[in-house]
């Protein structure tokens, strides 16, 4: 049941993913109710069962500082799921976002990425959009020239099980790391399009967007098997670019002295049009055999 409340909905699909076992309490047994009851949840945070309700419910729109890490503790949430806890509990109301219109790179980012030859970057804006990458980004997958959509190729791109080797861990860090990169601005209309299309179109897309996990995506590996170079343990690096309204910047590495990179520079080869082709075997000679006439 959607609450009309979006703090209302992120407790509910947070209490509704832990188990009584789970945060102390006895099991009784069958549960009509998936996950806690909001009894207990009220209970393990220290608040009535009717203020658990009217938050839950969403006619409690104003919790205190102390009620909210009450419940981050009860719900068991990380720091990064409490701080999106707060944002959404204290966002404004009655007011939509603003448009914030088409997304840019600047000409000197824009050039800074497509200088680097060794490393594969990309600048996504704040739903993931493509919006620079370099030629080996682009030589890397096809998910990263410009004009694509992060979420759409994770999603509903068939290749990308196969090229992600952890495509169903991917998939997570992906969609909680939206949720903490909107934050509370769900209102955008831009993002609702976006998830209204997944939502449609993807049953792992439904599913994570329902758990409500937030957790910024920082750096990390990224497992890949690449159809020329085969397998590749990437770094990825992210870095925030400020003043863009939510514009970041991946840069893929390589560990030194592993097969990784040697791949990796043999991909930047392939990208830079550089890469060796085997040489052709010679042609045959022709030999004539003669008789010795006697």
């Amino acid at each position: 049941m959607e609450t009309g409340s979006p703090l209302g909905e992120y407790l509910r699909a947070r209490r509704e993913v832990l188990t009584p076992e789970a945060v102390g309490l006895p099991s009784a047994g069958h549960r009509r109710v998936r996950g806690l009851r909001r009894e207990e949840a009220a209970l393990l945070a220290g608040i009535s069962a009717d203020r658990y309700l009217r938050l839950e419910q969403g006619r409690d729109r104003n919790p205190s500082d102390q009620v909210l890490d009450g419940l981050a503790r009860a719900l068991q949430l990380d720091t990064d799921a409490t701080a999106h806890l707060h944002r959404i509990a204290h966002a404004a109301t009655g007011r939509r976002r603003a448009d914030p219109g088409p997304e840019y790179v600047s000409p000197s980012l824009e050039y800074l990425v497509s200088s680097w030859t060794d490393q594969a970057a990309i600048v996504h804006g704040r739903l993931m959009n493509v919006l620079a990458s370099n030629a080996l980004a682009v030589a890397l997958s096809p998910i990263y020239t410009v004009g694509s959509n992060g979420l759409r190729s994770a999603f509903l791109d068939p290749s990308m099980r196969e090229f992600n080797r952890d495509w169903e861990a991917m998939t997570e860090r992906t969609v909680a790391g939206l949720r903490a990169m909107v934050g509370s601005e769900l209102d955008d209309q831009e993002l609702a399009q976006l998830v209204g299309e997944l939502s449609l179109r993807s049953e792992r897309f439904r599913q994570l967007w329902a758990r409500q996990e937030s957790r910024p995506k920082g750096s990390g590996v990224a497992l890949i098997r690449h159809p020329e170079v085969g397998t590749l343990d990437l770094h990825y690096e992210k870095f925030a670019i400020d003043g863009t309204g939510g514009q970041v910047l991946v840069v893929f590495h390589a560990e030194p002295g592993t097969p990784s990179e040697a791949g990796l520079k043999r991909l930047a080869r392939i990208a830079a049009g550089d890469e060796e082709e085997e040489a052709p075997l010679p042609a045959p000679v022709r030999i004539e055999s003669r008789r010795r006439a006697t």
